[in-house]
């Protein structure tokens, strides 16, 4: 019997840039469920309450795309979130089969206070890297976004 040199990933497979960016991802997110844990919200929930904040009257679809997640997984977050009272749907002006979303005072409210969560994992960050480094990560991150996005 003969071995294989071959194994089944390359050598350098767990020093990888895209391993890196996942590790350092999973590890963004465990934090920022533990911070917003208290405010009883996950990170998807902020995730879905600033894109409709920033951009009020989307619909489920719209935000779907934007947060690249299944209409499906965005239909169940938006009807926990209008249970709770912080997102509500209007009719579109003009398709009245279409419903826009919106946030409500109480999610407004909830959104403020895990922003400010979310912003001293943001400092906890910065503070580690310092204000250069922060900002060569930003750029860094943007060149990665922009080659993937090219192929």
């Amino acid at each position: 019997m003969t071995q294989n040199d071959e194994g089944p990933v390359a050598p350098n497979a767990l020093g990888r840039v895209t391993w890196a960016l996942r590790r350092t991802e999973l590890a963004v997110q465990a934090l920022k469920e533990q911070r917003l844990r208290p405010l009883g919200i996950a990170v998807a929930h902020y995730s879905l309450l600033i894109t409709v904040h920033n951009q009020p009257g989307l619909t489920g679809a719209e935000l779907a795309r934007r947060l690249g997640v299944t209409p499906q997984a965005v239909a169940s977050l938006v009807a926990r979130l209008e249970g709770r009272g912080q997102l509500e749907r209007h009719e579109h002006p003009r398709h009245r089969h279409v419903q826009e979303l919106h946030l409500t005072q109480a999610g407004s409210d909830v959104l403020r206070a895990a922003d400010k969560v979310i912003d001293e994992v943001e400092q906890q960050i910065t503070g580690a890297l310092g204000l250069a480094g922060a900002e060569q990560l930003r750029a860094l991150l943007g060149e990665v976004a922009e080659a993937v996005r090219e192929s």
